[in-house]
């Protein structure tokens, strides 16, 4: 019985998930948005999530401890210098979005992206919606 067991075992050994769950977290900051099955995007997020605590931390310890977690120093940098500052959450630094079902063996794929996309891409949200006002403006005025 698996009474108190928490997290997904994946069918792998306990070096193997760790390895699986650091690539996954390592090419979310890398990439700021990444496709996976459901349940691992829901652990990964757990993971995630508390790296991304530390990196609004700041300061040195944390960043040590960061590095404990995902050995990539360049991806860590990354982290504290460019994702973290840009965040003003206190919590819920991702989301996971429910898109398709995989062929091959119908296991339910989800995209694990921060909440913040658009922000942390460079594309504010409001100039964007500002952009398509004035082009109805303009459609109007044409009229």
């Amino acid at each position: 019985m698996r009474h108190k067991v928490a997290g997904r075992g994946f069918g792998r050994n306990t070096h193997q998930r760790k390895a699986l769950l650091r690539g996954l977290v390592t090419s979310l900051f890398e990439h700021l948005k990444i496709e996976t099955t459901l349940a691992k995007a829901k652990e990964a997020k757990k993971l995630a999530e508390r790296v991304i605590t530390l990196g609004r931390k700041g300061d040195l310890h944390a960043r040590r401890v960061a590095i404990s977690y995902i050995p990539n120093s360049k991806v860590i940098a990354k982290l504290f210098s460019d994702i973290a500052p840009k965040i003003t959450r206190t919590s819920g630094y991702l989301r996971i979005v429910k898109t398709r079902f995989r062929a091959g063996d119908n296991a339910s794929m989800a995209i694990l992206e921060f909440a913040d996309y658009d922000l942390l891409k460079g594309e504010p949200k409001e100039e964007k919606k500002a952009g398509k006002k004035k082009a109805k403006e303009t459609k109007k005025e044409e009229k």
